[in-house]
């Protein structure tokens, strides 16, 4: 056994040395500093905030028509948002967990999953949910209070609305690594905030990722406000990308409110993961325009300078002057299609609205197959009650 007493300034040198002899060779200095690995995380944007190109787009998006249906799908989500929160306001609603300014990142995942894939959602991921068939009167049912809307539609082997932080991060995991026993070309995708990306659930599955090489895309969508902690206060990371170098991962920060880059990103991670080249943690940087709920009040810990500032760099404003530039868009177009989207969203509330209420006795149903003798006890009083009211 070697000990050694040095001063802090040359411990690192010192174990260099002392490791160069475990491994025979001997350095010329035993306080010789040498560099083990260098890293760099990519920033990746298209488009700036005025909408206005800022590097040469991907060859997929030479033929800007391309991002036309996925504008549309974005002013939906945004029209879908809105009438929610009306409808919490009004009484018809629990509470909500709006997306106003990630339109573009969540619309940008959906587009970039195939229906095999997995979907792991965090609570408020609806645009990537979309994208997969989930229907909007289903995210309403379950903000209702009614747990069938967990049942949503589209691939039934993607998870549901996870409200514990970042736990969902370990499904993922867990379903990237059966993908890879089974040999079957599938990626899992899994999502969570700045806030998520400090619990150890997030750093597990990074490390599970890079340790088994898994097809594992680590989505963080950085909203600089976890209920409210604000982004500095949460890590002294420069980036938040930089955590998947712990793990070994592919790294990359990115404008989450261009939705050019969102795309991009993704198509460079799912590339990766289906070509056995392993996971990649993304960081989106965007910003959260509403209140983290609507149980929340965000004008108590963030100032309306800040929420301004963060409105010049939204993400459907930008590629809309970008589509309008180029003729692919107009405002009669628009307004033509907000109206389509009011009638559409209606037609999910009333669907919401006119969905029968379940009996009492669901709460106790479906808990166990063979329920003890204590939960049928409480069954039988909330039927007595019920029949009170």
């Amino acid at each position: 056994m070697l000990h050694c007493i040095v001063s802090r300034r040359r411990v690192r040198g010192v174990c260099a040395w002392l490791g160069g002899i475990i491994a025979g060779s001997r350095p010329q200095s035993p306080f010789r500093m040498t560099v083990a690995a260098r890293f760099e995380i990519e920033y990746l944007q298209y488009l700036g905030p005025d909408g206005r190109p800022v590097a040469d787009l991907p060859p997929a998006f030479a033929d800007a028509r391309a991002l036309v249906p996925l504008f549309k799908q974005m002013l939906f989500v945004r029209t879908f948002d809105a009438k929610a929160i009306a409808l919490q306001r009004t009484g018809k609603l629990g509470t909500y967990a709006a997306c106003l300014g990630h339109e573009a990142t969540h619309v940008g995942i959906g587009a970039s999953l195939k229906p095999e894939d997995v979907f792991a959602p965090s609570y408020r991921e609806y645009g990537a949910q979309f994208m997969r068939g989930v229907k909007p009167r289903e995210v309403l049912l379950y903000w209702g209070g009614d747990e069938r809307g967990n049942d949503f539609s589209g691939p039934k082997h993607d998870f549901p609305w996870c409200v514990p932080i970042s736990t969902q991060c370990l499904h993922a995991a867990g379903s990237a690594l059966a993908f890879k026993l089974r040999k079957e070309d599938r990626i899992a995708v899994a999502c969570c905030g700045d806030g998520g990306s400090s619990k150890t659930d997030f750093y597990a599955a990074l490390n599970s990722a890079g340790a088994y090489r898994l097809p594992l895309v680590l989505c963080v969508i950085n909203n600089f406000w976890a209920i409210s902690v604000p982004r500095k206060a949460q890590t002294g990371a420069e980036t938040l990308a930089q955590k998947g170098l712990a793990g070994g991962l592919h790294c990359l920060q990115v404008d989450g409110n261009d939705l050019i880059a969102v795309l991009e990103a993704m198509r460079r991670a799912t590339e990766r993961a289906r070509s056995g080249e392993g996971g990649s943690v993304l960081e989106f940087i965007t910003y959260r325009l509403h209140d983290h709920t609507t149980a929340d009040d965000a004008r108590r810990y963030r100032g309306e300078d800040e929420v301004k500032a963060a409105w010049a760099r939204e993400p459907i404003a930008r590629l809309r002057t970008y589509l309008t530039s180029l003729g692919l868009w107009s405002e009669t177009e628009e307004q033509a299609w907000a109206e389509e989207c009011g009638k559409l969203v209606d037609e999910e509330i009333n669907a919401y609205l006119n969905t029968p209420v379940q009996p009492v006795t669901a709460m106790f149903d479906y808990l166990y197959a063979d329920p003890p003798p204590d939960l049928l006890a409480q069954r039988e009083a909330a039927l007595a009650q019920e029949g009170k009211a």
